[in-house]
């Protein structure tokens, strides 16, 4: 491997926010809302267990706010501080995660490495040679419309998970988006959708998109650079953006997308990917979760 890549130790950042296993998902959730997180590693005492996500919990959301999150946890790869940037690429796209962890040799806890931070780090990355969005943008998946409801975006949920989809106005024009932390904000607190849906009441799922949507949607012309897309990500701090020419948003560019790119220069290279992640020395096995427990309401209706 390249010794030019950077690695997980100069990209993680330090002293992440975690949780116990034995917590219950409302303070689990208490603290990924509070610092806007979209992941939080799992600890028993100081020993990493796994990680717990948004996604996992939007995808299971008949889920008891006293559920342990033991009980929810997944498994993500094994991350060390020497493991280079096309590696932790790879796998974080292979295992559909936004972060993983970084761990010692004891298989402690050092930091979190994200596609956040994998993102922030492409502009100076002279490896990848220059692309444009239109080469690596992806359909811009199924449209929503300000007044459908949140039941819809149920039905969608593995695409969501890989990028914010789009929200059109009743003229068909783009006026945000969508993505999981904005499904799961409302799932977290059921008597309560967006602004207009307060006063109405009934059932979570009947809360129109358009109240719980961040707008406006974050966009780059046709013809732009994956370099100037990944710059706008990070100012921005959104997961993908929009490619819009003079007819409107006409495809997505996501972070996975970008990472996808250092994949294949790696390979094109000749570097060879997945052995920083089985060193002959390298940290503890997780521990496996207990039983999930799925039979719970998810909170009040």
């Amino acid at each position: 491997m390249s010794a030019a890549w950077p690695t997980a130790g100069a990209l993680m950042a330090k002293d992440p926010v975690t949780v116990a296993h034995d917590a219950l998902l409302s303070h689990a959730l208490g603290k990924m809302s509070t610092g806007a997180l979209h992941e939080m590693p799992v600890l028993r005492g100081s020993k990493l267990m796994g990680m717990i996500t948004f996604e996992s919990i939007a995808r299971r959301a008949n889920l008891s706010f006293s559920t342990k999150v033991e009980h929810l946890l997944l498994i993500p790869p094994l991350v060390t501080p020497a493991t280079p940037y096309p590696e932790l690429a790879e796998q974080l796209l292979a295992t559909g995660l936004r972060a993983a962890p970084v761990v010692g040799r004891r298989g402690e806890l050092l930091g979190v490495v994200s596609r956040t931070d994998l993102v922030r780090a492409f502009p100076d990355l002279r490896q990848i040679p220059d692309h444009r969005v239109d080469e690596i943008s992806r359909s811009i998946g199924h449209p929503f419309h300000e007044s459908d409801p949140i039941r819809q975006l149920l039905a969608q949920i593995r695409l969501l998970e890989e990028h914010p989809l789009p929200v059109l106005d009743r003229k068909g024009r783009l006026v945000g988006a969508v993505g999981v932390s904005d499904l799961a904000r409302v799932l977290w607190r059921p008597t309560v959708g967006g602004k207009r849906d307060a006063e109405k009441g009934g059932s979570v799922y009947d809360v129109e998109i358009g109240t719980i949507m961040h707008s406006p949607a974050v966009t780059v012309p046709a013809g732009t650079s994956a370099v100037e897309a990944a710059r706008r990500m990070t100012r921005e701090n959104v997961s993908s953006v929009f490619v819009v020419d003079p007819t409107g948003p006409t495809a997505v560019v996501a972070q996975t997308d970008l990472l996808g790119l250092a994949v294949g220069s790696a390979s094109a290279q000749g570097d060879r990917l997945g052995d920083g992640l089985r060193p002959d020395h390298g940290p503890a096995r997780f521990e496996r979760p207990h039983h999930a427990d799925r039979d719970r309401p998810f909170g009040r209706r």
